[in-house]
C-alpha cells in the first residue's frame, strides 16, 4: 500500500469503529442504569407500543379493582348496619312479646311502648345517616362499579334499598310499616310483633342479597388481580433489560472503547513514517 498524506485511510477507519463502539456502550449503560431494555422507540419501536399498551391496561385493570374494592367497602357497611338493625329488632320482638301478655299493667305498656319508639327512631337515623366516602348507603338507586381493562368497559350494579321504618321489606315483594306500630295495648302488641317478624325476614333477605354482591365484586377483584400479574410479566419480558446480558456487552465495548482509541492513535501516528524519506 502506498504511503499517502492527503488522507489517512485508517484513521478514518478507527474513527469509525470506535463511534460505533461508543453509541453500544452508551446504549448498554443506559440500560444498566434503567433497568430497561427500552429507553427511547429506536430501542424497540413495535416492543415500546406493545409494553406501553400492556401498561395502560394494567393501570385500567389496577384502578378496577380499586372500585371494586370500594363497591365491597361500601355494601360491607350496608351489611353491618344492617346487623344492627336485626339487633334493634330482635329487642323490640322482646318488647312485644312482653306487651301482649295479660299480666303486664299499662304503665308497663307505656314504658315498653317508650323503648319500641326509640328503636323504630334508631332504626330511621341508621337508615338516614349511614354513609360511605360521603354517600348515603341506604337508597333506592342502583350503584354502578365500573371496570376497564383499557380495551373494554362493564359495570356491575349493586343496590342495597332504603332503611325506614314507614316501608320495611317484608322478606318479599311487600313492606311492612313499622313506623305506626304502638305496644300500648295488648292487641296492638300483638299486631306489632306479627309486622316486626316480617321486617326481621326482609332484613335478612336484603343482607342475603348484599352477601352475594360482595362475593361477585370480590370475584372481579380476584380476577383483575390475576390479570394484573400476568401482564405485569409479559410488560417485563418486554421492556426489561437482561442485566447478565448488559454487563458483558459493557465489559465487551469497554474493552473495544480501549482498543479503539489505541487503534486511532496509532493510525495518527503512521503517517509521521513518512517524514523519514525528508532525513
Amino acid at each position: 500500500m502506498a504511503l499517502s498524506i492527503l488522507n489517512n485511510i485508517p484513521s478514518l477507519v478507527a474513527q469509525n469503529q470506535l463511534s460505533i463502539t461508543n453509541q453500544s456502550l452508551q446504549k448498554t449503560l443506559f440500560r444498566l442504569a434503567s433497568g430497561s431494555r427500552i429507553n427511547s422507540g429506536a430501542d424497540d419501536a413495535a416492543g415500546l407500543a406493545i409494553a406501553d399498551g400492556l401498561k395502560a391496561n394494567i393501570s385500567a385493570l389496577n384502578q378496577s379493582a380499586q372500585n371494586a374494592s370500594s363497591g365491597v367497602g361500601s355494601l360491607q357497611v350496608a351489611d353491618g348496619a344492617l346487623a344492627q338493625v336485626t339487633t334493634l329488632l330482635n329487642r323490640a320482638v322482646t318488647l312485644a312479646t312482653e306487651s301482649a301478655t295479660g299480666t303486664v299493667s299499662s304503665s308497663q305498656r307505656t314504658a315498653l311502648d317508650a323503648e319500641f319508639t326509640a328503636i323504630k327512631a334508631e332504626i330511621d337515623r341508621i337508615g338516614s345517616n349511614t354513609t360511605f366516602n360521603g354517600t348515603s348507603v341506604f337508597t333506592a338507586s342502583t350503584t354502578s362499579i365500573f371496570l376497564s381493562d383499557a380495551g373494554s368497559n362493564s359495570t356491575i350494579g349493586v343496590s342495597v334499598g332504603t332503611l325506614a321504618t314507614t316501608a320495611m321489606s317484608d322478606g318479599g315483594t311487600s313492606t311492612v310499616d313499622l313506623s305506626t306500630e304502638h305496644l300500648d295495648t295488648a292487641d296492638n302488641a300483638s299486631t306489632a310483633l306479627g309486622d316486626i317478624n316480617k321486617a326481621i325476614a326482609g332484613v335478612a333477605g336484603t343482607r342475603g342479597t348484599i352477601g352475594a354482591s360482595i362475593n361477585r365484586l370480590q370475584a372481579a377483584v380476584n380476577v383483575m388481580n390475576n390479570q394484573v400479574q400476568n401482564l405485569t410479566a409479559a410488560e417485563d419480558g418486554i421492556r426489561a433489560a437482561d442485566v447478565p446480558s448488559e454487563i458483558a456487552n459493557l465489559s465487551r465495548f469497554s474493552i473495544l472503547n480501549q482498543t479503539g482509541i489505541s487503534a486511532l492513535a496509532q493510525a495518527n501516528s503512521q503517517q509521521q513514517s513518512v517524514l523519514a524519506l525528508l532525513r
